[in-house]
């Protein structure tokens, strides 16, 4: 099934601020959506971009433009928004350049509503606006669950936050981008929006602007791939090499090519897999400093946190 993107940035407003970096955000994150980042450059989102700048954006219109764009089947439909946003009684809106009040604009209720009932697999909502974090209340009342299974909501800011600024573009959606041009990709070049939202929020810091994160999915959701640093083919026999995720595995001189007299075939080729997971982290040397010292000296390595967490991948068959 093919993968969407609705996305809009608004600069010009009648009856409020102007703003600088909507429109640049919206073209950037269009940039870094359309294709994947792998050598091959396949398509990976088809757009629908508007920008206040190309068209008259209305919140009429771009409601009905949600509607249509969430009642699709697909494998991805993603809704992304750079402009102003506003709260009031509690609840949260978009707003279009025409409204004279706030509340005129775009119910984020209305757009939770519309994912929620969407027939897409996956329905994922960005929103870089003030006070986007609105979008983690309860917007539908009582006790009913608020995010339907396959929705994620990635905002900005909390809803008693602005969102910021910086040279011609918001903050957030650099972050974001940085994320997906692989800041937050995995070791095989995947990224999924919790591994973007870690990234975003380390970057950010503990004060100031405060990204918020609200999912409920199952299955796996890949956004972007980037060329890999280790093929999965050689990610798999970590759990060959690793009976279980604790052990040390002893090395000695015959694991190094070098040692013309001693090194013997099938060590080197298990060691040069060993050097490569000590490259992206996955292994190191115990009681000295390099995998080739470990070898000389006959001593081992091991998994590190990290490589544990993909072991257990490997293992229960998920990579």
């Amino acid at each position: 099934m093919p993968r969407k993107a609705l996305i809009v940035g608004i600069n010009h407003y009648n009856h409020a601020s102007k703003l600088d970096g909507c429109i640049n955000d919206a073209k950037s994150v269009k940039n870094v959506l359309q294709f994947h980042g792998t050598h091959q450059r396949e398509r990976n989102f088809h757009i629908d971009l508007k920008t206040s700048d190309q068209e008259q954006i209305t919140s009429g219109g771009l409601q009905d433009a949600l509607s249509s764009f969430f009642q699709s089947r697909r494998e991805i439909s993603l809704f992304y928004f750079s402009g102003h946003g506003y709260v009031r009684n509690g609840q949260g809106y978009l707003l279009t350049p025409e409204c004279k009040r706030g509340d005129q604009g775009v119910p984020m209720k209305d757009i939770l509503r519309m994912a929620n009932d969407s027939p897409a697999s996956n329905r994922i909502i960005i929103l870089d606006c003030c006070h986007a974090g609105i979008f983690d209340n309860d917007f539908l009342g009582g006790n009913l669950t608020r995010i339907a299974e396959g929705v994620t909501v990635l905002a900005a800011a909390t809803k008693k936050q602005y969102a910021i600024e910086m040279e011609g573009e918001g903050v957030f959606t650099k972050l974001f981008c940085n994320a997906m041009e692989g800041g937050a990709a995995s070791i095989i070049g995947e990224i999924t929006p919790g591994s973007v939202y870690g990234y975003i929020d380390k970057a950010m810091g503990q004060s100031g602007q405060r990204p918020v994160f609200t999912t409920k999915i199952q299955s796996y959701a890949c956004l972007r791939k980037i060329a890999s640093q280790i093929n999965v083919v050689q990610l798999r026999k970590i759990i060959e090499l690793f009976e279980h995720p604790d052990m040390d595995f002893k090395l000695d001189r015959t694991y190094e090519y070098t040692n013309t007299e001693e090194a013997i075939s099938e060590h080197v080729e298990k060691f040069k897999i060993l050097q490569l997971y000590n490259r992206v982290n996955l292994v190191i040397p115990v009681n000295a400093p390099h995998m080739y010292d470990a070898a000389q000296n006959e001593e081992s390595c091991r998994l590190t946190e990290y490589g544990k967490s993909y072991w257990t991948l490997v293992k229960s068959e998920v990579i």
